[in-house]
């Protein structure tokens, strides 16, 4: 059935997706265009964008979008559960290691996964800009993009870049509609689902004005106080989850529902896990409210996401087949590409590679993934091993 094939290869891919939603990027459209063939670059661009125009987990939405294009309403939720499961569980067995063994954060094995983030992430952008970028204009779209995003790292300049490249595409007057994927097109279509799509649309916007509205009046319980926080901190975030743990804190710490220290203590931890950063939110309602909190958490902080995302989807597809918005999205695509090179340096590369050792690495590990065709899964074990080679215990 089509949806377990969603679930399995979105479970494989969050028991091995490390390096933040910019790696993700990469696993997915190793998995989705280069293996399954599920869509093609094209597709999976549009998808990117749309992504990231949307509030939300950006990673997560695109695995969702392509769960949904792969198996309707089943397919998105398999590839949801897939995909976040394995790393809301392995949050919360990770952050009490942390907590009792001081040191794990800077383990060599962590350090190798790092250097493996960098190597996917270079393969992905080296292999979107072949397709995307390949012309003079386009590749001066992905270039500005990449500039501008570097030189003033805010969430909103990603929105702006993609507004920009949108309009550079519109005056170029480039680009022909297109014709969507097979799976697409099937799915677009499907009876009835643009009216189930504005529902899902209402309800994201109904339950982002009346919880906290509810909640004002005192008419929530702890539980669903906590559900308002974390669907609010989804709702409003732009730019994945290194954005969104800054506003967490603000919602659980001056509550009095996390210690400081604990939440320091879960944020160096998320930095180690695999699948969306997002699962955060399961340490945080767990040390808050136990199972209960974890789970309540994990869903109210991903709802969002997903309603926006699908809720949108038969728009987008209808929209990028006509002259103007395939001309828009002409620039879209190549300033996708600039973005992701942009992270490709900062945070990745910066944060990974501060010595000669971590370059020879990175690149050792790129040449197995890129050339050699080494799976995803084997160059993590790989990476792992050579870092508590090379950097110990």
């Amino acid at each position: 059935m089509a949806w377990v094939q969603s679930f399995l290869t979105a479970l494989k891919l969050g028991l091995f997706s490390f390096g933040g939603p910019t790696a993700h990027i990469g696993y997915f459209r190793e998995e989705y265009v280069n293996r399954k063939k599920w869509l093609d670059d094209e597709s999976f661009a549009d998808l990117v964008a749309l992504c990231q125009l949307l509030p939300g987990p950006a990673s997560s939405q695109v695995g969702i979008a392509v769960g949904w294009l792969r198996a309707g309403w089943a397919g998105s939720l398999a590839a949801w559960l897939g995909f976040t499961l394995p790393s809301a569980a392995v949050m919360a067995a990770f952050a009490a290691l942390y907590e009792t063994t001081p040191g794990v954060a800077g383990a060599g094995w962590i350090k190798g996964l790092e250097l493996a983030a960098v190597a996917i992430v270079a393969a992905a952008v080296l292999g979107m800009a072949r397709t995307l970028a390949p012309d003079k204009p386009r590749a001066t779209i992905a270039v500005a993009a990449a500039s501008a995003v570097l030189l003033v790292p805010h969430a909103a300049v990603q929105v702006a870049a993609i507004a920009a490249a949108a309009a550079a595409g519109l005056a170029l007057r480039r680009g022909k509609p297109a014709a969507p994927h097979g799976d697409v097109a099937a799915a677009a279509n499907r009876r009835g689902y643009s009216r189930a799509a504005v529902a899902l649309l209402a309800a994201f916007a109904a339950l982002l004005i009346g919880l906290p509205a509810a909640r004002a009046l005192g008419w929530l319980p702890p539980l669903l106080a906590l559900f308002e926080s974390f669907y609010r901190a989804g709702a409003l975030v732009f730019g994945g989850g290194h954005v969104v743990l800054p506003l967490l804190e603000r919602e659980v710490v001056p509550a009095g529902w996390v210690a400081p220290e604990s939440f320091a203590a879960g944020y160096a931890a998320t930095q180690a896990m695999p699948g969306p950063l997002f699962t955060f939110a399961a340490y945080l309602g767990g040390t808050s409210f136990g199972w209960a909190g974890a789970a309540v958490a994990t869903l109210a902080i991903f709802l969002p996401g997903y309603l926006l995302v699908v809720g949108a989807m038969p728009f987008w597809q209808t929209l990028r087949r006509l002259p103007s918005v395939a001309h828009a999205v002409y620039g879209i695509n190549a300033a996708v590409v600039g973005i992701l090179f942009a992270a490709l340096y900062d945070p990745l590369f910066v944060g990974a590679v501060a010595a000669p050792v971590d370059f020879v690495l990175a690149a050792a590990l790129y040449l197995l993934f890129a050339h050699w065709k080494l799976p995803p899964w084997a160059l993590v074990a790989a990476a792992a091993l050579a870092g508590i080679a090379v950097y110990g215990l």
